[in-house]
């Protein structure tokens, strides 16, 4: 998987990609790209989501 802190460029295939913790859909040169990091039971747990509209599902 890519590096959540770099840019998603070009050359990021879809299998490598970040996946949508909510649609799971790949997420390729997402303008609206959203990464949420928390520590839950003393682990780092990082969600990525596609845009705010995911974002906000993941949320109720």
């Amino acid at each position: 998987m890519v590096d959540p802190t770099s840019d998603l460029g070009e050359e990021v295939t879809e299998e490598e990609a970040p996946r949508c913790a909510v649609c799971d859909d790949p997420i390729l040169q997402e303008p609206t790209h959203r990464v949420v990091t928390r520590v839950k039971d003393g682990t780092v747990v990082t969600e990525h989501f596609c845009g705010p509209e995911c974002r906000s599902e993941r949320d109720r």
